[in-house]
């Protein structure tokens, strides 16, 4: 491996990267960044609108990458498994797993947690991500080598905001399963690392946080503005890029503005 090559381009050209909920937001975003890296991008969505996606496909397409769309619903193991395979048989390989795939559902306080709303959570932020590792595993060890990152969040490490601790408990979770998953796969060449996002300005916040909240919140980040999906770019290429982070795995990048300096 030549360690001089500096730009993520140059290596993850031509690298197989499956991104899950990468249809919108963070992950339509990181996507995006792969393909202008001359990477070959696997995009799953499972309720973003097909205009959405046909969109993404001509903006990856535009900058001469090849990109194809698996649609599924990562919370059913089955589908999770199916939908890895279909990846792996329609690129021939898969080198990068960006576990992005995600949602609060709805901000409830304690009193309003039913054991359905629980499961619903913890299913798609913390099984999914345990599922859909479990299911590129076989492909990484025969190839020898692999790169996971899985998407967190700040609140992993504040607790989030009132009506979010299910969601914020959730995400603690793949932080920890980051770390241990890090330890356990190392000997088979695989790294595993998260990107933890602060106050990212997407469609997420539109549905789960007002404009008051938000403003207020922008008002506590020293750089004075909430981040944009594209600030999550260039962290998940260096994570991607073994020239650049070859020696980095188990950590948490916190992408934040200042919000939380850890």
């Amino acid at each position: 491996m030549n360690r001089s090559q500096g730009l993520p381009g140059a290596e993850l050209r031509d690298k197989v990267v499956f991104v899950t909920g990468g249809g919108s937001g963070i992950g339509a975003a990181i996507s995006e960044g792969f393909g202008r890296c001359g990477a070959r991008v696997g995009v799953h969505f499972h309720q973003t609108g097909r205009t959405q996606i046909s969109a993404l496909k001509k903006r990856i397409n535009a900058v001469g990458a090849e990109v194809a769309t698996f649609q599924g619903d990562l919370t059913s193991v089955a589908a999770c498994n199916a939908v890895v395979q279909q990846v792996v048989e329609h690129f021939g390989r898969l080198d990068v797993l960006i576990n992005n795939a995600g949602s609060m559902v709805a901000r409830r306080r304690l009193e309003e947690i039913d054991d359905q709303f629980l499961d619903q959570v913890f299913d798609l932020n913390a099984r999914s991500v345990v599922t859909t590792c479990r299911a590129v595993l076989p492909v990484f060890i025969q190839q020898g080598s692999g790169c996971i990152v899985n998407v967190s969040s700040i609140s992993a490490r504040t607790g989030g905001s009132p009506g979010s601790s299910i969601y914020s408990a959730s995400k603690a979770f793949v932080n920890t399963f980051t770390r241990s998953l890090a330890r356990e796969l190392a000997e088979s060449n695989i790294r595993v690392n998260a990107l933890s996002p602060g106050t990212i300005d997407t469609a997420f916040h539109e549905q789960f946080s007002s404009r008051e909240k938000l403003e207020n919140t922008r008002g506590t980040i020293p750089m004075q503005r909430l981040g944009q999906a594209e600030d999550c770019v260039g962290t998940a290429l260096y994570l991607a890029a073994e020239g650049l982070s070859g020696y980095v795995t188990g950590q948490i990048i916190e992408v934040n503005g200042g919000q939380l300096m850890a």
